[in-house]
């Protein structure tokens, strides 16, 4: 999805790509390749009109927007590659409206502004010297420029280009201008930005070439996936091809991490603006964007390029162009590894991002009655807490009354940061959390009764009899089987079902009291004759204490028994145990609830990024950029699950940025725990507790990218369910 997550900003964003792409901006940049002195004045007369450039200046000068409101604008923009110096003047438009200089607000948004990133002028009774690179300096009316004094003291200044020896040159990127700049005036002719610093310049050229970042890849995305829809080799479209799709997954996490990390360091621009005394929180949601967003719109390019074969390797293409265009933005401001060594310099100091959803005042109805009940439930001693949050339906309060409370997202936030503000836990009820949903939506009054509240106190403990040995991924081909059994027959003269097969990769098998099973009662290969393997599988709940049951612990490659096989042998189950239709379990089996859950974000980084910070101090750069990384890709996890609950507070549903969550959250932690023992490195092989552990996370994290479907799988369902690529 775009940064932009209001409707406000969806439909700006709508609006910005229609215009800009009806300003025909790459025909334009075309037919000036090679033309050095090239302006593309016609588009800029557009752009001034729009009033692009300065939608973050004072409402004077017509702007009155935030950054963030700016970064929405230039993305549309790059995505339809408008050419002209948009970046360099939104950045110079910026700076010139913070200082009060409206005039030159007016001047840069008329005429457009180069910019340079490091103050290289001499400052004395002259400001003069040769500045070798200007971004968007060709064609600009207006230049900003920093130098420094003979003290070393750093000062920044507005100058007209026709006062500087402006030298236009025709680089890779065909849409933009770079110059080289000699300047010798005297220094009173030149508007002096009072208090700007060049980390000030460079920080709001991040934040914005973030922005083009993440328009860039998701035009590279779009032109793959409609490419490989109707591109056919082999007979077939060559979206239908497991390469293909798991190359366009990974572009939507790309595209995903780019667009999160890009509103991310445009809306902490917002606080730091009005916070002019603290900007470490827009330092570090900018360098997270300085390690995602600019080597992910080259790769996104890249991959498109690959996506189309030989058409996207000729240059009719408009492909190379947005490649181009990525580069010149990395060029500009620095590959990953640059922004990773500073931003585990931020993270070793303590720094963490801090994001804070805005309520909008929805809370204000709520907030008095849960904070009252909160405080009640945190003055009961911590063994009495757990029945006080089921009293209060506060334990899971999305789920439906009475055990929930039907939460929206405002309440369900509202109760999370009362809980976390008196330090109240929620306990963990595991499977509880998958089981338990299933049976609310389609479990009968009497399983509801039977349940819910008593695995909601920790009554009923539960386990997941799913996989099994020939179905794992594939969990439709499942062949443990329900035999019918007669009443008659039956002692008790219960109806019900006998299920015999085998459950493997089970956790908490010989804890648990109940199981949620999947079992066949019509057979597959009659399945298969319906037309479809889903067909026949039926939901049943399974008292883990009968007749027939055998857990065998597995041992893991941890030296840990967490799973076991479970034999079935002729189990009875009766027919009140069974939820919802006989052969309609598949169906149950993925279920959520309508009213989903939501929460806060969180500002730990995970166990195992906080742990290579940890061990950051005295490392050199190689390592200080790998725990760099590692940090950027946690934010990123957090960041899509922010912009999840965002979603859900404007009323709608979950979008790509959940499933691509779940993909880099399982690459994040799996990284990073072997990161950590790559840091340890002879040490690793001791028997320190702490080593120890690192080492058990490391190994343990290789289930991830299996548990629950594995990587290669769950790209296939993006590419098919979210991009709409073909089977």
């Amino acid at each position: 999805m775009p940064i932009g997550i209001t409707d406000e900003h969806q439909a700006l964003s709508e609006s910005l790509r229609d215009w800009a792409k009806g300003l025909g901006g790459v025909a334009i940049a075309r037919a000036a390749e090679g033309t050095a002195s090239a302006g593309f004045d016609e588009v800029w007369r557009g752009v001034e009109a729009y009033g692009v450039a300065g939608i973050a200046a004072p409402e004077p000068n017509g702007g009155g927007g935030t950054l963030l409101d700016a970064a929405v604008a230039l993305e549309a923009c790059a995505h339809e590659l408008l050419p002209g110096p948009l970046l360099g003047s939104a950045v110079a438009a910026s700076h010139a409206g913070g200082a009060g200089l409206d005039d030159m607000v007016d001047a840069v948004v008329a005429g457009g502004c180069g910019i340079a990133l490091d103050p290289v002028l001499e400052l004395g009774d002259r400001l003069a010297g040769t500045v070798p690179v200007v971004y968007d300096g060709g064609g600009a009316a207006h230049l900003l420029l920093g130098a420094r004094g003979g003290d070393g003291e750093e000062r920044w200044f507005f100058l007209a280009a026709e006062q500087a020896d402006v030298r236009p040159q025709a680089g890779p990127d065909l849409t933009r201008r770079v110059t080289e700049v000699r300047v010798d005036i005297d220094a009173g002719e030149a508007v002096e930005v009072p208090g700007l610093r060049s980390e000030a310049v460079r920080r709001t050229a991040l934040t914005l070439a973030a922005a083009e970042a993440s328009g860039i890849a998701q035009w590279c995305l779009s032109t793959a996936v409609e490419y490989a829809k109707v591109r056919e080799q082999f007979g077939a479209p060559i979206g239908s091809f497991q390469a293909i799709k798991h190359l366009c997954a990974q572009m939507l996490e790309t595209a995903e991490a780019v667009a999160a990390t890009a509103w991310d360091a445009a809306a902490s621009a917002e606080t730091a603006l009005s916070e002019p005394g603290d900007a470490s929180q827009w330092d570090f949601a900018a360098e997270v964007a300085g390690v995602i967003a600019l080597d992910g719109a080259v790769r996104a390019a890249q991959d498109c390029i690959q996506v189309l074969g030989g058409i996207g390797f000729t240059f009719e293409h408009d492909a190379h162009l947005y490649l181009r265009r990525a580069v010149a933005l990395r060029s500009l401001l620095g590959g990953g590894d640059a922004h990773a060594v500073a931003l585990a310099g931020h993270a070793v100091a303590g720094i963490r991002r801090s994001v804070r959803v805005d309520l909008d005042g929805k809370d204000e109805e709520a907030r008095p009655r849960v904070r009252e009940a909160v405080a009640a439930i945190a003055a009961l001693p911590e063994a009495s807490r757990r029945d006080a949050l089921v009293d209060a339906a506060y334990l899971a309060p999305h789920w439906p009354a009475p055990y929930g409370l039907g939460a929206g997202p405002v309440e369900q936030i509202v109760i999370d940061e009362e809980l976390a503000a008196a330090g109240v836990a929620r306990p963990d009820i595991k499977i509880a959390g998958w089981a338990v949903p299933t049976i609310l939506k389609h479990g009968t009054d009497a399983q509801r009764e039977r349940f819910v509240e008593p695995s909601l106190r920790g009554e009923i403990t539960w386990c997941q009899l799913f996989s099994e040995p020939g179905a794992g991924s594939d969990l439709a081909s499942l062949a443990t089987r329900a035999e019918r059994v007669d009443p008659s027959t039956s002692s008790g003269h219960r109806g019900g079902w006998r299920l015999t097969g085998q459950k493997v990769w089970t956790s908490l098998a010989a804890d648990a009291d109940w199981a949620i099973c999947l079992a066949r009662t019509t057979a597959l290969e009659e399945a298969r004759r319906q037309g479809a393997k889903q067909y026949g599988i039926t939901y049943f709940l399974v008292d883990m204490g009968s007749e027939g049951i055998d857990v065998r612990p597995l041992r893991e490659l941890t030296g840990d028994a967490l799973f076991n096989e479970v034999f079935l042998d002729g189990v009875f189950v009766p027919d009140e145990l069974v939820v919802g239709d006989v052969d309609g379990g598949w169906r149950l089996a993925r279920t959520t609830l309508a009213n989903e859950r939501v929460a806060m974000a969180s500002t730990n980084l995970g166990g195992s990024v906080e742990r290579a910070v940890a061990l950051a101090p005295g490392r050199g750069e190689a390592d200080l950029a790998r725990i760099g990384h590692a940090v950027a890709l946690s934010s990123v996890c957090a960041l899509l699950g922010v912009r999840s609950t965002l979603k859900a507070l404007a009323g709608r549903g979950p979008g790509a940025e959940s499933s691509v969550a779940k993909l880099l959250t399982v690459r994040n932690r799996q990284d990073a725990s072997e990161l950590v023992v790559d840091l340890l490195g002879p040490l690793a092989l001791t028997d320190d507790p702490q080593v120890r552990e690192d080492l058990h996370q490391s190994q343990l994290t290789r289930c991830l990218s299996i548990a629950g479907g594995t990587t290669q799988v769950l790209r296939n369902v993006a590419a098919e369910h979210l991009l709409g690529l073909p089977r």
